[in-house]
Formats: C-alpha cells, structure tokens, sequence
C-alpha cells in the first residue's frame, strides 16, 4: 500500500482490506450466533455501507432481508451538521427486527434521527453495525451492537467511504497525511 491523492489531498495507508475482512468476518460471526432465529431486516445506510454491507451479509448463514437508506450529512470532510433523509424505507417494519448497517458512526446525529424514524415504524428491536466507530467523536447516547473497529477522530477514505464522492472503491482505508 502506497500513499494516494484523491483531489488536494494525501491519503496514507491506514487499514488493508485482509485487516477490514478479518474484523467483517468477526462480526458477522457474532451475528451469526445472536441473530439466527429472527429473519431481520438489514437497512444498509448509502452510499458509504454498500461494500461492508455486501462482504458483511455474504457471511451470515441465516435467513435474512435487506434494503437501502440514504442519509446525507457530509460535505467533503466536514459534516454539514444537519442530516436530511434522501432515499426512504418501503419495507413493513412492525414486530421485526431490524440491523442498520452502517460505514462509520462519529457524531451519531445521522443514527439518531434514523433511530427516531425506524421507533415510528414498531419494529420489535433495532440493533446498529458499523464498520467503524469514532468513540471520541461521539455527541448522542446512542448503543452500537456489532462495531467491526474502532478508530481516533481522523478522516479516512476507501472501502466505501470517500472524499467528495472519491475514493470508495479503494479495497484498503487510508487516512489524511
């Protein structure tokens, strides 16, 4: 792994995609044992969660569902603070249980308001996944059930995650120089 340029910026080497598959394979071990028994719906959040999504559910080995939300709150490499719901949830969530799937949780604002319009919907329980999880970034109380890594307060691109809409299909994360 070399370092990269994605528009002004220098990206180094940070996690490699056998790093990201070893901590994918754990929890999806984890859920293969707590989530066996109760067909859940996963909603993987775009456009970030797609891959870990993808690599995430071709582990599970129980009968399982999933759809998509989009929730947009970036703009380059700051959040823009305010998160809008793009793309909505047709599904029927009552008395289910739902995982959202996430690529990164940092502030949390973005799982709280999808927290507040999944609780409408009566589903029976919602557990969150992320990918990553930025602890010392956190502002809402919110529980995370299955985090595959967590990581400090840095910005990093690949393996969905971007940089203004580059960098996604990078197989390793790297973070900024």
């Amino acid at each position: 792994m070399e370092s990269i340029k994605i528009h002004d910026k220098w990206f180094k080497p940070y996690l490699s995609e056998a790093q990201i598959q070893e901590r994918v394979k754990a929890v999806a071990d984890k859920m293969n044992e707590e989530l066996k028994d109760k067909n859940p719906l996963f909603l993987a959040v775009l456009n970030g969660a797609y891959i870990f999504a993808a690599d995430l559910t071709r582990h599970l080995n129980f009968p399982m569902e999933i759809s998509f939300v989009k929730l947009a709150s970036y703009q380059g490499t700051m959040s823009t603070g305010k998160v809008r719901e793009v793309m909505g949830i047709n599904e029927d969530l009552e008395d289910r249980t739902v995982v959202i799937v996430e690529d990164i949780v940092d502030t949390g604002r973005s799982m709280k308001q999808m927290l507040e319009s999944l609780g409408t919907r009566k589903p029976k329980e919602v557990k969150i996944c992320t990918l990553l999880f930025k602890p010392g970034k956190l502002e809402e109380d919110i529980k995370i059930d299955y985090c595959a890594m967590e990581i400090p307060n840095d910005f990093i691109v690949g393996y969905g995650l971007d940089y203004d809409q580059q960098g996604r299909q990078l197989r390793d994360i790297y973070v900024v120089e």
